[in-house]
């Protein structure tokens, strides 16, 4: 995954919030098996979102670091004198 692609940050399922919150509240409100069992089903889609929320701050703590990196290193031949010290934003910008 290249995360400066649009089209890779943007994969990823939709998680329906609300009707994970009305079953949550159904179980609650009736207390009936069905109810329970339905809410209860929601867990392995709530843990999926959470491993791939986590890969995405995980591509984003990489991806700031990368950057930041960059900026020190072209700060640092900026002051050495180098003739083209911009190229170490340019190679970590540009797509791979």
């Amino acid at each position: 995954m290249d995360p400066y692609r649009k089209e890779d940050r943007l994969i990823g399922h939709v998680l329906d919030q609300e009707a994970i919150r009305n079953h949550l509240a159904q179980a609650l409100d009736a207390r009936t098996p069905l109810a329970v069992w339905t809410a209860l089903a929601d867990i392995p889609l709530l843990l999926a979102e959470i491993d791939r929320l986590g890969i995405h701050a995980t591509d984003a703590r990489l991806l700031y670091a990368n950057l930041l990196a960059a900026v020190r290193a072209a700060l640092a031949a900026y002051a050495e004198g180098e003739p083209d010290h911009l190229s170490y934003l340019r190679d970590e910008i540009t797509p791979r």
